[in-house]
């Protein structure tokens, strides 16, 4: 997940309002403070729509205008990408498809933008938009401005040849083996402090290799016994290998080893937006609605039970 540096700047100011709708068809419903009734679309999951309850917890200004801008950074697939080649004001992905998901069972309507990736979090804080989506993973240093919530998390995988011979379950399996990884990839910084810390006299010996093919060609090939990556990564990998790899379940970590949480980040100030926003993700999740987007997007190893705010683990 995206984990670069996103730089922090001064004190937040006053959100500027969205100015234009997107997606989904709406039906008028209600006076005053009251949420209309909003309805969108979506593909693999069908229509999702306003919950009444649920709307009544959205900040009074924010349901008056019905309407929310979300920065983020296209392309990052399957997160977030351009609906069309050289369009850079339509989206697809499954942040887009969630977050209009929960915007609609929320009685409002989101209206995505494109901005530099080191810029959403500044963006944020100055008030240019009231949330940022698109892969972004959930980060202590990030929550000095954001408040996030959590809706997935994806940590590392172990590929192992089929039928696991050394009989690897956990991270703790791997001390004494030798385990490929991308250069300079969390999983090389990850597994060398590990093996420091827990594999005294059996240390894991970590081959880095330029891309995660290579690092798999390596296992094939016997000059390592385990690949070490991203999870979801490794799913796709390991279903294109069937007879030669496998990829390992820990039931401990289902999204793997070390998993850090994805988030749609909103400025700390509107903790009640994203409360409101945590409640309807849940929903989402409790109604199939969640498994269905994930599902569409061939996702699904990164689903969790619970949505979560600010769970970051670094």
């Amino acid at each position: 997940m995206r984990i670069s540096h996103l730089a922090l700047v001064g004190a937040a100011t006053a959100l500027l309002a969205a100015s234009a709708a997107c997606g989904g068809s709406t039906a008028a419903g209600g006076a005053g403070n009251e949420a209309p009734q909003v309805t969108v679309t979506v593909d693999g999951a069908g229509a999702v729509n306003t919950d009444a309850a649920l709307a009544g917890k959205v900040p009074a200004d924010v349901r008056g205008r019905g309407t929310l801008t979300v920065a983020t950074n296209a392309p990052y697939q399957p997160f977030i990408d351009f609906k069309t080649e050289g369009h850079n004001d339509e989206f697809k992905g499954l942040d887009y498809d969630l977050f209009q998901a929960a915007s609609a069972r929320l009685g409002l309507k989101a209206r995505f933008t494109q901005q530099p990736f080191d810029g959403l979090v500044p963006g944020l804080q100055a008030g240019k938009y009231e949330a940022i989506a698109g892969g972004i993973t959930d980060k202590k240093e990030r929550q000095q401005v954001a408040t996030f919530v959590d809706y997935s998390a994806s940590g590392t995988g172990f590929l192992v040849r089929t039928g696991n011979p050394l009989g690897v379950k956990t991270v703790a399996d791997l001390c004494g083996h030798k385990v490929a990884v991308q250069k300079a990839s969390n999983q090389a910084k990850n597994l060398a402090a590990y093996s420091t810390d827990h594999c005294a006299g059996r240390a894991i010996e970590v081959k880095e290799y330029p891309e995660n093919p290579q690092a798999v060609q390596a296992m094939l090939a016997g000059n390592v016994e385990v690949v070490a990556a991203t999870r979801v990564n490794l799913v796709d990998t390991a279903g294109s290998l069937a007879g030669k790899a496998q990829l390992v379940d820990d039931p401990a970590a289902p999204n793997g080893w070390l998993a850090s949480p994805n988030g749609f980040g909103f400025l700390k100030a509107n903790t009640e937006l994203a409360q409101a926003y945590q409640k309807a993700v849940q929903s989402l999740i409790d109604d199939g609605t969640y498994g269905k987007i994930l599902a569409h997007w061939k996702q699904n190893p990164i689903a969790v039970k619970q949505a979560t705010i600010d769970q970051a683990i670094d």
